[in-house]
């Protein structure tokens, strides 16, 4: 843990000394704001002056960047220079600390199928994970998941163009009234996640688009 909170600091001390396009993501970037997030305007000049692989994150009132400092096997650690962080494995959030209502924990009965890699996994596929929620110390949710290949889309992130398979999941908490559908914009190759949208839980959507990515070699 004290090598995480090292490494925090360290790229902390970078994402403020300059001018730079993950100084936007600070905490005032990150608060929440009536009339909804500010474009983040990039370009890949900036992205390309830091040292670390960056995430773009949504949700429905803030918009930042963040960044990669730290990856402990396949679970990654990104942070944000107001100190919001997301863990991510193999493109899912599976934890959030600073966002307000905070996903605090997931965990898979049987194999995740973001491990197996989406390019992958047949049409249909059903799996199910418990989620841990901060808001109301609720632990143990069960999520149902249920993912279809919706075929082959275009995307442009940083004005280049990127032809990707989505893959949507309908997820569904019982405890919790919830249903949604998040999408996963996945590289037909290798399965890395380019872009996606997530709930969290009812209270927590985050959109994430890879920047600069910490590509995994291809499964």
């Amino acid at each position: 843990m004290n090598s995480v909170k090292t490494g925090i600091y360290v790229c902390l001390a970078w994402l403020l000394c300059g001018c730079n396009p993950l100084m936007q993501a600070s905490l005032d970037t990150f608060k929440a704001a009536v009339v909804g997030p500010a474009p983040l305007v990039l370009s890949q000049a900036q992205v390309d002056a830091v040292p670390f692989p960056q995430i773009k994150v949504t949700t429905v009132s803030s918009e930042g960047v963040m960044a990669l400092i730290r990856q402990r096997d396949d679970l990654q650690f990104w942070v944000a220079s107001g100190k919001q962080v997301l863990l991510m494995r193999d493109g899912l959030v599976v934890r959030t600390v600073g966002l307000g209502t905070d996903l605090d924990g997931t965990r898979w009965q049987g194999q995740s199928p973001f491990q197996q890699g989406l390019h992958r996994v047949p049409d249909g596929y059903r799996s199910r994970r418990q989620i841990d929620l901060v808001d109301g110390y609720r632990v143990g949710i069960t999520v149902t998941s249920r993912l279809t290949r919706e075929g082959m889309e275009t995307l442009e992130i940083l004005d280049k163009p990127y032809t990707l398979l989505r893959v949507d999941e309908d997820i569904e908490a019982e405890a919790l009234g919830f249903r949604a559908r998040n999408r996963y914009w996945v590289d037909p190759t290798d399965g890395f996640i380019v872009q996606s949208e997530q709930h969290l839980s009812p209270r927590l959507t985050l959109k994430i688009t890879q920047l600069q990515p910490a590509r995994k070699e291809a499964r």
